[in-house]
Order: C-alpha cells, then structure tokens, then sequence
C-alpha cells in the first residue's frame, strides 16, 4: 500500500487504524510529510489524537520504526494532547536541533501539559551535555532555559517542578541554588521534586536532606528520597536504607529493594538473598530484579580487574 494511500485512510473515521499500514509512516520523505501535513489538518480530533497515541506505542515496541517526522509535524496542532503526546514520541531523539524547538515551547506554548513536557524532554539534553555526549554549548543553553523556568513565578507549579528536575544532573552551582530554594519552598510539591533532583544531580552533599526525609510522614516524599538515595549509590547509605524496606507503604518497600540493587555490595545483597522468598509476589520479582542488577555490577568489575590480552600487533 502506498504511503499516500495510508495518509487517506488514516483520515477515514469508517475504517479501523491498522498497525501494520501506520507502521509505514517510518522515515517519511519530506513530500509524504508535506502530504501528511495537507491531510492531517482534515482529521477530527478524536481521531488525531487516536492516531498519535498509536504511533507513540509503535515507536516504543519497535526500534526499528522512526515517525520523528511525523511527530514533529505534530507539535504544531492545535490540541494540547496531541502536542504533548508528539513530545513524548521524540523521548528518542537526540539530535540537538530539536532543543530550539522544545525551548520554543517551554516557553511559548499557551498549555501548561506541554510547557511541562517539553521542559522533561529537555532533561535528555542536559544530562547528554553534563555526560560529555553533546557539545557543553548546549548544556549552558538547556541550563539557562530550565533554570529561568524553575524560578519564573508566572509559571504553573507542574512546569517549574518539570523544569527543576530536568535540568538537575548539570552540575552548577546554579542548580544546586536552585534544588535547595525548591527543596527550601513552602510548596510540597516543589519539595518533592527538588528531593528527586537531588538524586539526578548526584552530590553527596544530600545525604543528610534525603536520610532526613526517609522519616517523613508523606509516603510520596520517603519514595522520592529512597530512589535518590540509589542514584547517588554510596555503599555507606545502605546502613540507613535497609531499615526502610519495612515500610508500611509498598511502593516504598518497592523502592528500597530497586535502589539495593543499584548501589549493590555484600551488605546489600545478603538482605536481598534473604528475601528472595517472600510471599508478596511483587517483592519477590523486585528482589530477583535487584540480584540481577548486582550481578551484572559484580560481573563487570571483575572484567574490568582482569588482565585483558595485549592486542597490540609486533
């Protein structure tokens, strides 16, 4: 079937969407998206936001498809759901020529769903530039734009959470700034961002904020502080982490057994080892998971320790 058929019969609300005709929406060639671009603005909305959310979960079970194109031909439409869903189908992308584009709706764009999204895509970008895998250019840019957002009053609650935790793993003093200001807020959910940023950024200079919040009386703020107590992954958190795993909340308990796995050590394991058992089925697959992860940690440390072979040519 030709691309320009499937572009018609997306359009026609009589016939079902079929998965196998969307999936050659990958790699359009610039006239097919021209083509797209014409057909689209025809679709009803119901329909349109059918569509997105389809190729969304296409692109997420399958690699090989790519509606980059697409997607961004969608940032443009007129339903914030639609606009936010395209957002969420470039969570791939990496090319830093959409930074100009999430930027323009971070800041411009009039739903606060998609300000908010596109703040989070831009995380991508900032943790790229702060690991070296894009040029630092980008880093000062992202940094400027999400740090404007997290302090900018104007600006609903959900975007500046948004924009506060994306842009934690730069490691500036301007951030950090602005995690304790948040951290510091009178505004819970604000706090509860500002204790997962602290995670993303990964100082050891939180410990005691996050070893604080692990008695808090707010379940949502002890997962936040346990999950960034695994991020930062120091084997002498362990002693304060363990005890947590009897937490009344689950997804706490949850949350424990996932950050073991990711710090790793004896201490660690032997709990895990432990609890392999339990009666709660979602505990037993969390331990097994964890395990796993300690496995692959203490498997590559001992390749790394190893002598490797000279491969050097005489």
């Amino acid at each position: 079937m030709l691309v320009k058929d499937i572009i018609k019969e997306m359009a026609d609300t009589e016939k079902p969407l079929v998965n196998t005709h969307l999936a050659d929406l990958s790699q359009l060639s610039s006239a097919n998206v021209r083509e797209f671009e014409q057909v689209w603005k025809t679709i009803e909305l119901k329909r349109r936001r059918e569509i997105i959310n389809r190729l969304t979960e296409l692109g997420t079970d399958s690699v090989e498809l790519n509606f980059d194109n697409v997607f961004i031909n969608c940032l443009n439409d007129p339903d914030e759901d639609v606009r936010s869903e395209a957002i969420d189908g470039l969570w791939e992308n990496e090319e830093p020529s959409l930074i100009p584009i999430l930027i323009g709706l971070l800041n411009k764009d009039p739903s606060e769903k998609v300000q908010a999204n596109a703040a989070l895509a831009l995380g991508r970008f900032a943790l790229m530039a702060e690991l070296g895998s894009i040029s630092p250019r980008y880093g000062v840019q992202v940094g400027q734009v999400l740090l404007t957002a997290t302090g900018d009053k104007f600006k609903g609650i959900e975007v500046r959470r948004r924009a506060l935790e994306a842009v934690a793993p730069i490691s500036t003093e301007q951030v950090k700034t602005a995690i304790k200001t948040a951290y510091e807020s009178r505004d819970e959910r604000l706090s509860i961002s500002a204790v997962y940023a602290m995670g993303k950024n990964c100082d050891l200079k939180w410990l005691p904020f996050l070893l604080k919040e692990l008695k808090n009386a707010d379940a949502e703020m002890r997962y936040e502080a346990v999950n960034a107590l695994g991020e930062i992954g120091d084997e002498e958190i362990l002693q304060y982490l363990i005890p947590v795993a009897a937490d009344s909340d689950i997804d706490v308990q949850l949350a424990v057994i996932q950050a073991l796995g990711k710090i790793g050590g004896n201490e660690a394991k032997q709990y895990l080892q432990k609890h392999a058992k339990d009666e709660n089925e979602a505990i037993q697959s969390a331990v097994e998971q964890a395990l796993n992860e300690i496995s692959i940690q203490d498997d590559m440390t001992i390749f790394e320790m190893s002598p490797q072979p000279d491969t050097h040519e005489h």
